[in-house]
C-alpha cells in the first residue's frame, strides 16, 4: 500500500500545484521557464504514475475488503463509463462536446472514479479511485476561481464540428475495446466477469 500512496501523492501532488499554489507555479515558470517546468512536471508525474500502478498491482495481491458491492452496481458502472472515452478525446479535439463539458478531462476522471468506486469494495480501490475523484472535484472548483487567462482548457481552441463525430465514434470504440479486451489485458480483470 506504501507504493500506491507514494504514487498518488506524487502524481496528484504535481497535478495539484495549480490548485494549492498557482502563484508559486507562475513565479517558478517566470524564473526558470515553461519548458523546464513541463519537463520537471512530466518526470514527477511519470514517477508518480509508475509508483501508483506498481502499488495498486501489489495491493491487489492482498486485498482488504471493505464491502462487497451488489452486482447491480457493475451495470451502473458500465453506464457511467460510456461517456468517459469520448470526454477524454474531447479534451484534445475541441468541439461542441468540449465546450459544453467545459473541462472534459476532469468530467471523465470524475465519472471513471465514481464508476470504479461503485464496482470495487477494496481498500486499494477506495484509495486510488477516491483520491482521483477528490482531486478532480477540487481541481474543478479551483478552475472556477482562477483567472480566465490561466485556464487553458479546450474552450480556448478552435471548434471543429467534425471533432464531435470523431470523439463519439472513436470514444465508443475505445469503450467497447476496453470492455471486451483491453481492461483484462492492461488491468488483469475483465469487467464482464
Amino acid at each position: 500500500m506504501t507504493f500506491l500512496v507514494f504514487g498518488l501523492l506524487l502524481f496528484l501532488g504535481v497535478h495539484s500545484v495549480s490548485i494549492v499554489a498557482p502563484g508559486w507555479r507562475q513565479r517558478w515558470i517566470a524564473t526558470h521557464g515553461e519548458k523546464p517546468w513541463k519537463g520537471l512536471y512530466a518526470v514527477v508525474a511519470g514517477i508518480g504514475l509508475a509508483a501508483l500502478i506498481v502499488g495498486y498491482g501489489l495491493a491487489r495481491q492482498h486485498p482488504v475488503i471493505l464491502w462487497a458491492p451488489p452486482r447491480a452496481l457493475r451495470h451502473v458502472a458500465w453506464l457511467l463509463m460510456v461517456p468517459v472515452f469520448p470526454l477524454l478525446l474531447a479534451t484534445y479535439l475541441p468541439g461542441r462536446i468540449s465546450r459544453i463539458a467545459k473541462h472534459p478531462m476532469l468530467l471523465a476522471v470524475k465519472l471513471w472514479a465514481t464508476a470504479h468506486l461503485l464496482a470495487n469494495g477494496t481498500l486499494d480501490s477506495v484509495l486510488l479511485f477516491g483520491a482521483f475523484l477528490a482531486w478532480a472535484v477540487a481541481d474543478r472548483i479551483s478552475l472556477k476561481r482562477r483567472p480566465v487567462a490561466f485556464d487553458r482548457g479546450p474552450a480556448s481552441g478552435p471548434v471543429r464540428p467534425v471533432n464531435d463525430v470523431l470523439v463519439v465514434v472513436a470514444g465508443l470504440a475505445l469503450y467497447v475495446a476496453f470492455i471486451l479486451r483491453l481492461h483484462l489485458w492492461l488491468i488483469g480483470v475483465s469487467p464482464l466477469a
